[in-house]
């Protein structure tokens, strides 16, 4: 290879030249390609030696986010200054810069909103990836795992494996139930209810003694007598459950055991109907006046 030819490759990558940028630019992106990668590696190993959990899981993925749009963001910009062209319109821009600041502040309010939002999110740690929240959206309460917190959203996965996609300014501003705190037992509180004619007695004793049968009570609390209603007397059966999740599981088994008992033993479950009570009878037609009729 002569110097001549040397020379010509090296008039091809003259920043002011279009081929030049282009070349330039792909060089940018290997180089931004590679230390985002060497970066979410990096953190990866630090993840995987930290076998105490010291470090805040979704602090670390909340952070390597935006160490790598940084990295871009840098990239960038030293492209832009490389360049003469776009230095050049960087700096013509300059003296709009205030405009242009406000114009964009504008537009992304939204999308900066989510951004500082998702920092409060990991400087007080309401929840940690891997908790369980209890949240209201436009579908009702749902009930999810955070599986990620990124720049402008948290993912929650459902027990069915659906994804709730909500902003991080809505779920930092938002009343939520974290389901996963440290005293992860759980009372749960099963409502029942016996009709009037029905003894209140007998049918608190044999819901005491379901409950003392079923798998995943750890303690029964108590079964009193909570409300008089229109067509019912209603019970509230509150037991200890491991977790959240037991808890459920047990309300589901009680009121299926509960049916099938109160069905065996005769004891009235009630239901909404009414009662027509006719205070006047008309006189029955004579003999006559329903042939007339006829």
């Amino acid at each position: 290879m002569s110097w001549t030819t040397l020379q010509d490759w090296a008039t091809h990558l003259h920043p002011d030249r279009w081929s030049g940028a282009l070349i330039i630019l792909g060089i940018f992106l290997i180089a931004g390609a590679l230390l985002s990668r060497m970066l979410k590696r990096m953190i990866r190993l630090v993840v995987a030696r930290d076998h105490d959990n010291r470090l805040d899981r979704m602090a670390i993925s909340f952070l390597s986010k935006v160490a790598s749009a940084f990295v871009w963001l840098l990239i960038l910009m030293l492209y832009a200054h490389m360049i003469p062209a776009l230095d050049r319109l960087a700096t013509a821009l300059l003296a709009s810069v205030s405009v242009a600041s406000v114009v964009f502040g504008l537009a992304a309010q939204s999308t900066l909103s989510n951004f500082v939002a998702g920092f409060s999110l990991i400087f007080y740690r309401p929840f940690r990836l891997g908790d369980k929240l209890q949240i209201s959206a436009p579908t009702g309460v749902e009930t999810g795992i955070v599986e990620d917190v990124s720049l402008g959203y948290t993912v929650l996965k459902t027990y069915d494996n659906r994804r709730v996609i909500i902003s991080n300014s809505s779920i930092s501003s938002t009343t939520m139930v974290n389901l996963s705190a440290r005293e992860l037992r759980t009372m749960a509180i099963i409502p029942l209810s016996i009709g009037y004619d029905s003894d209140i007695d007998a049918a608190r004793a044999l819901i005491l003694e379901i409950a003392q049968g079923m798998a995943g009570i750890e303690e029964i609390v108590g079964c009193p007598v909570t409300n008089l209603g229109a067509s019912s007397v209603d019970f509230s059966l509150r037991v200890w459950c491991a977790d959240s999740g037991v808890a459920a599981g047990v309300k589901n088994d009680m009121l299926e055991a509960v049916k099938k008992r109160f069905d065996a033993a005769g004891i009235e479950i009630p239901y909404g109907y009414q009662n027509l009570v006719i205070k006047d009878v008309p006189p029955a037609l004579e003999p006559e006046e329903r042939a007339k009729g006829a």
